[in-house]
């Protein structure tokens, strides 16, 4: 059985505040990469629920801490097509996708003038 396994590391400041978020995984070589945010959810078996990990950087600006939660329901979405076939439910996080965007992208505009 072929293992596969992905390291997260966080720098965290004295108030234990992420300052640097960086990954590696076995399967992509030895580059180390960065990041400004991580949300992990895990379906623990044991408990039949589940887990989560959402970190983010200092430095994460709002409007993109906003546009990582839209791709990450939109990749949600495409999950539980491919997992299910259940169009319903991911045709509705898609939409969902669409009326954030529309929201973001407003606030943006109000923003600006």
């Amino acid at each position: 059985m072929k293992k596969s396994e992905i390291y997260f590391s966080i720098a965290l400041d004295e108030q234990r505040v992420p300052e640097a978020i960086s990954w590696r995984a076995t399967d992509a070589g030895e580059k180390i990469h960065f990041a400004k945010a991580i949300n992990i959810s895990l379906w623990d078996r044991d408990e039949a629920g589940t887990m989560k990990i959402d970190l983010w950087t200092k430095d994460m600006p709002i409007d993109e801490m906003k546009y990582f939660y839209i791709d990450t329901i939109g990749a949600m979405a495409q999950s539980i097509a491919t997992a299910t076939s259940d169009k319903v439910m991911a045709d509705k996080m898609r939409a969902l996708c669409e009326d954030l965007m529309k929201h973001v992208e407003e606030e943006r505009k109000k923003e600006s003038n």
